[in-house]
C-alpha cells in the first residue's frame, strides 16, 4: 500500500525535511496521485501529518528529557527557537517552557498505521471487553482529535463505560472502524472517533443516529474552537453532519467548543 509505505518513510526520516517529490518517485507514484491517496486515507495532507509528527516528538523531548529547548526546536525542523515557540504555543496552547514544567506529555499525532485493504462494515453495536485492544488502536490512530488525552486514565474509564452499555463500536474484519461513548443523561458524546480511511462511508452518521436514539435526544460533541490551527478538520466535519455551535468551554486546560446536533430525531 503506497500510503503506508509513505508513512513508514516519514517515520524513518523524522529528523530530515520532507522531500515529497523524491518520496513519490521512490514509490513509483506521481506526486498528484500520492498526495490524493494520502490525504484520503490519512485524513490530512502529508506535509501537515509530517509537521504534527515532528512537533509531537519535540513535545516528548520536552516532557521526558532535560535537553535544551533549542534541541526540541531542531527536532521539529525549526532553526529558530522563537519560531518553534510560536508554533508550539499555537498547537499546544502553552509555551515549550510551560509544557516542560508540567512534565505531562500528550501527542498531537502518533505514528499512523493503515489497513492494506478495505474491510467489511457493520452497524454500530455495544462494545464488549474483547473489543478494547481494537478500540485503543483506534484511539491512537485518531489522537489528533483529543487534545490532552492521557491513555492510561482513558483506558481505566473505558471498561466501566463498556460495562454500563454506553460504548458503541463499528467493527471491521481486524480493526475498529468507529467508536463512541455517550451519556444517556446529558446526550453528550464523551468520545467519538472514526478510522480516517472510512470517514466517507457514513460511519459518523450511523454512530450519531444510534447514540441519539439511545439517549432519546439530539447529542452534543466538544471539539476545537474556530480557527484553532491544531484542528485537522474535525470541526468542519461536525458542521457538515448537521451540528450547530454551542458554548465555549475549557477542558483539561484546552479551549474547546460544544457542538449540538441540530437535526430532529
Amino acid at each position: 500500500m503506497p500510503v503506508q509505505a509513505a508513512l513508514q518513510y516519514m517515520e524513518e526520516h523524522l529528523d530530515e525535511p520532507l522531500d515529497f517529490p523524491s518520496l513519490a518517485k521512490a514509490l513509483h507514484y506521481s506526486k498528484y496521485h500520492l498526495l490524493h491517496q494520502f490525504t484520503a486515507a490519512a485524513g490530512q495532507p502529508p506535509h501537515a501529518y509530517f509537521r504534527r509528527r515532528r512537533l509531537t516528538e519535540a513535545a516528548r523531548l520536552l516532557a521526558e528529557t532535560d535537553q535544551p529547548i533549542m534541541q526540541a526546536a531542531l527536532c521539529a525542523g525549526y532553526e529558530s527557537q522563537q519560531a518553534f515557540s510560536t508554533r508550539f504555543k499555537a498547537m499546544y496552547k502553552c509555551t515549550p517552557a510551560q509544557f516542560r514544567a508540567r512534565r505531562c506529555f500528550y501527542a498531537l499525532q502518533l505514528p499512523m498505521r493503515l489497513d492494506a485493504e478495505p474491510v467489511p462494515l457493520t452497524s454500530p453495536d455495544f462494545a464488549v471487553p474483547a473489543d478494547i485492544p481494537q478500540w485503543m488502536a483506534l484511539v491512537r490512530l485518531t489522537v489528533d482529535s483529543f487534545p490532552c488525552l492521557e491513555e492510561c486514565g482513558y483506558l481505566r474509564k473505558l471498561a466501566g463505560q463498556i460495562a454500563a452499555r454506553r460504548a458503541l463500536i463499528v467493527r471491521g474484519r481486524q480493526a475498529a472502524l468507529g467508536a463512541a461513548v455517550f451519556s444517556a443523561d446529558t446526550g453528550a458524546m464523551e468520545f467519538f472517533a472514526v478510522h480516517p480511511q472510512y470517514r466517507k462511508h457514513g460511519i459518523e452518521a450511523q454512530l450519531l443516529a444510534r447514540a441519539a436514539q439511545l439517549c432519546g435526544r439530539p447529542v452534543s460533541v466538544t471539539t476545537f474552537r474556530a480557527r484553532d490551527c491544531a484542528d485537522p478538520g474535525y470541526r468542519a466535519a461536525l458542521l457538515r453532519l448537521g451540528f450547530a455551535e454551542g458554548e465555549l468551554l475549557t477542558e483539561f486546560g484546552y479551549p474547546t467548543q460544544r457542538m449540538v446536533q441540530a437535526v430532529r430525531l
